[in-house]
């Protein structure tokens, strides 16, 4: 666990929880999800002393479940959220997908490789509790970024500290989504594999496996931005529901914290929007696929019916002259072969001439 104090123009780690609030700024706890698990009566403790209240034990079970979706609550002294986070797990940013050549055994890495851990944030007045994945590098992050904002170590520009532990949370909230980026490139690019082989006309495609992973895939992206949708919304509406604060500069910050999170929101509604694009386009290539499966398959029966029509007639000859008949016609000349030669050939010219006039038969165009 981690603690800091972040305060207007200062970013400082504190080694031990302090026995009370400092003056100004406010305090961010980070911890991983078994320290929280291990430290909850000392966090829970520390709490008390600082905010004269504690956290609900349902909220510190929905902090510690694992399987939990993105959704808001809320308390009298302080507000809940658990978010979902959209990211590329360990090892799957190195993988490579050839357009050409993808591979079934790197698809399915790929799908095993993507993270929806849930990270909880408790939002005090003036305290930001945030619970961790293991391996989640959020944490990390906006420690590093913020110690280097308050170190004069990165060119702010518009950048600055948060001045609030709700704008922090916020800011982890929009960094979180933007991480599906990555995510996104390798989804579009696996996606793009296996279309390629759908409709590859030289290729036999039989990987349904992995397309069905990929679909089952994006449906719970889908599901997971719909879940943290409703939990940014369920924020701003708590938002607007807070009591007008009486000092201007209070009311700004508070406009602030409206504007970011609507921006969160946007940024949630604009992912949510491309995994409905790619479930679309992986709906359209097996469409595409099983419309070209079937026009392969009309134009291997047009082939045989046009073979069939112009050997039908000359069975027909040949079974005429092959008759049991003293008196058949020609058949004691010596030009009577040729004569039937001939005729086969006409008609076999005359019904590719016909066929290719009825567009049956020859190339594309």
């Amino acid at each position: 666990m981690r603690i800091f104090h972040v305060g207007v123009d200062h970013f400082t780690e504190l080694d031990v929880m302090p026995a009370a609030l400092p003056a100004q700024g406010f305090l961010w706890l980070g911890s991983g999800r078994r320290e929280f698990e291990l430290g909850s009566a000392e966090v829970q403790a520390a709490m008390q002393r600082w905010t004269g209240g504690t956290l609900v034990d349902l909220h510190i079970s929905d902090l510690l479940n694992n399987q939990l979706p993105s959704h808001f609550d809320y308390t009298s002294w302080y507000d809940l959220m658990v978010f979902r986070r959209l990211a590329a797990g360990a090892g799957s940013q190195g993988m490579f997908f050839d357009d050409q050549h993808g591979t079934a055994s790197t698809a399915r890495q790929a799908l095993a490789a993507i993270d929806t851990s849930p990270v909880g944030f408790a939002l005090f007045d003036r305290v930001l509790l945030t619970v961790h994945p293991t391996d989640c590098a959020v944490r990390e992050h906006f420690a590093h970024r913020l110690g280097g904002l308050a170190a004069g170590g990165e060119p702010r520009g518009s950048a600055r500290l948060p001045l609030s532990a709700a704008e922090l949370m916020l800011r982890m909230l929009n960094h979180m989504v933007d991480s599906y980026l990555d995510l996104r490139r390798l989804l579009t690019r696996q996606l793009g594999t296996l279309q390629a082989q759908l409709l590859d006309p030289r290729s036999r495609f039989d990987d349904w496996q992995i397309l069905l992973e990929s679909r089952n895939s994006l449906h719970l992206l889908e599901d997971t931005c719909e879940d943290q949708h409703t939990a940014v919304q369920e924020w701003i509406d708590a938002l607007d529901e807070w009591p007008d604060e009486a000092d201007l500069q209070a009311r700004r910050e508070r406009e602030l914290l409206r504007v970011r999170s609507r921006d969160v929101l946007e940024h949630i509604e604009r992912v949510l929007g491309h995994v409905r694009r790619l479930e679309q386009s992986a709906e359209t290539a097996v469409q595409m696929h099983f419309s070209a499966l079937g026009h392969r398959t009309n134009d291997i029966m047009r082939t045989l019916t046009v073979l069939t029509a112009i050997f039908l007639p000359l069975n027909l000859i040949t079974g005429f002259f092959g008759m049991n008949f003293e008196a058949l016609p020609l058949i004691h000349s010596a030009g009577g072969f040729w004569f039937a030669f001939a005729a086969m050939v006409s008609v076999v010219i005359g019904l590719v001439l016909f066929f290719r006039r009825k567009r049956y038969i020859g190339t594309r165009g």
